[in-house]
């Protein structure tokens, strides 16, 4: 249900077309709520259909021009309500530690290659995240809006932060596997 939300969020940011609604989940949203272009071109169908947001008038009618759309009041409130709404934690599903489960059972082979893998991964994205804070979060910027954004940024950076500890652990502990590869 958090894909029309993160839609109705980010047209609430910025009224936008479906093409710009992908490239801005790509720079932004998507790195914590990801959706494809058709995901997106289809939900933003449902919400039309909904009511909840609408098609802003072109400013010269032309064959083949991008839509732009823009939240309604329902929208909103659609939103404010979802925002409101308390929400259980998800347990955490991720096929890495699954793997590391089953080489408990079938062998380690391989798996010590791609855990180091894992790790400049998050190293990479964690330098990706950095960045964008310097970048986007200087000192002083601290409206509401910017502490909250800044606040769900923080949460990559952190998770990132604990993936990297935890697999440089993990490869210590690797390497002392009898049998494993120690690289």
């Amino acid at each position: 249900m958090s894909l029309p939300h993160a839609i109705l969020t980010a047209l609430l940011e910025k009224p936008s077309s479906g093409l710009e609604l992908t490239r801005r989940f790509d720079k932004s949203i998507g790195y914590f709520w990801s959706a494809t272009h058709q995901q997106i071109y289809r939900e933003l169908g449902k919400l039309e259909a909904d009511g909840l947001i609408r098609i802003l008038p072109a400013e010269q009618p032309a064959r083949g021009q991008r839509k732009s759309y823009e939240v309604l009041p329902a929208g909103r409130a659609e939103l404010a309500r979802w925002t409101a709404a308390s929400q259980e934690p998800k347990p955490m599903r991720d096929a890495l530690l699954l793997r590391l489960r089953a080489a408990a059972v079938v062998g380690t082979a391989g798996l010590g290659d791609d855990l180091r893998r894992h790790l400049q991964l998050h190293e990479r994205q964690l330098a990706e995240y950095q960045e964008i804070e310097s970048r986007d979060f200087p000192p002083g910027k601290d409206s509401p809006q910017d502490r909250l954004q800044h606040l769900v940024l923080r949460a990559g950076i952190d998770l990132e932060t604990f993936w990297i500890g935890w697999l440089r652990h993990a490869l210590e502990e690797f390497a002392e596997l009898p049998g494993t590869d120690p690289a």
